[in-house]
């Protein structure tokens, strides 16, 4: 049980980045009442954008002063190819059964994926990403790498600040308006086109931040990336309650520690011993879906999803 806070910690870790991304797939679903299986590839496509802006910086460039530039690069990069996608792969489908756009996001996933490995410059194998210099911090006896605490900063500061537009904005109230009933929103003068954009745009900013946080603790981004992590950022958004923005948060928080947990003490149980170390960590993330699906189908907080004629 002395390992007990660094596989906190990295419960922590791995949780705060599945709620950043999680909280696109919640915010799209809360309004449009889509799955966008491609926003792993946003994620992901925030990750290279990041880079980008990285190896175009001069020589030298303190990465402390470049984290900023990073983080908008990939903002930009993100945001962009999420509205697009709104705008002509899924606002055509809109009218159309559910089973149309969620078939179109997974086509999408796949074009966005092979579409940076076949045009960005050595993307068939893994890039490094610039790491932060400097020993560890030992912080309640576990052992966190420079680059890991940006994503432990960066997820309650992102979290407050959704959380403040979207109560307190007037934008943000156009979004629950258009969430509770489109129609009548509509009729009230708000502009449900504009409210969905920015929905995804939104998704997209917070899956850039959760991208650049991956490429400082994992020191490498990759095409592949986005598959498996927007799997269990989607998990995560089931796990707080769909549509539930602070359930999301919460959902990725509890996966990330139990995915940690399960990793590190599984193996450890008698009989249990070929069921432990990360082998098996994507199963016993998945099996705690199943779980709460199945005692808790509403989520942890509960589902925040209007129910539409």
């Amino acid at each position: 049980m002395h390992e007990l806070p660094q596989q906190l910690a990295n419960g922590l870790i791995l949780g705060a980045m599945y709620g950043l991304i999680a909280i696109g797939y919640t915010m799209v679903y809360g309004i449009v009442q889509l799955i966008n299986f491609a926003h792993g590839e946003i994620f992901m496509i925030g990750g290279f954008g990041a880079l980008t802006v990285y190896l175009l910086l001069p020589e030298g460039f303190s990465l402390m002063a470049a984290i900023p530039l990073m983080i908008i690069g990939g903002m930009i990069c993100s945001v962009a190819v999420g509205t697009a996608a709104e705008r002509f792969a899924y606002r055509p489908l809109r009218g159309a059964p559910r089973l149309a756009p969620l078939i179109t996001a997974i086509g999408l996933s796949i074009l966005l994926q092979q579409a940076v490995w076949k045009w960005y410059p050595d993307a068939k194998k893994d890039r490094s990403f610039p790491q932060f210099d400097g020993d560890p911090f030992d912080i309640f006896g576990a052992n966190i790498q420079r680059g890991s605490l940006f994503v432990l900063i960066a997820a309650p500061i992102c979290m407050i600040a959704l959380g403040f537009f979207v109560n307190k904005t007037r934008a943000g109230r156009g979004m629950q308006a258009t969430a509770q009933d489109p129609d009548t929103a509509k009729l009230m003068g708000i502009n449900t086109d504009r409210i969905i954009v920015m929905a995804f745009a939104i998704g997209a900013a917070f899956a850039a931040i959760a991208a650049v946080g991956y490429g400082l603790h994992n020191g490498q981004v990759g095409f592949k990336m986005g598959f498996i992590l927007g799997l269990k950022a989607f998990t995560a958004a089931v796990l707080g309650g769909i549509g539930n923005i602070y359930g999301a948060m919460l959902g990725g928080l509890v996966l990330g520690i139990a995915e940690s947990l399960a990793t590190g003490y599984i193996g450890d149980i008698p009989g249990m011993e070929l069921f432990g170390g990360g082998a098996w960590k994507d199963v016993w993330a998945f099996s705690l879906l199943i779980l709460v699906l199945l005692l808790r189908p509403q989520g942890l907080l509960g589902e925040r999803v209007a129910d539409r004629a």
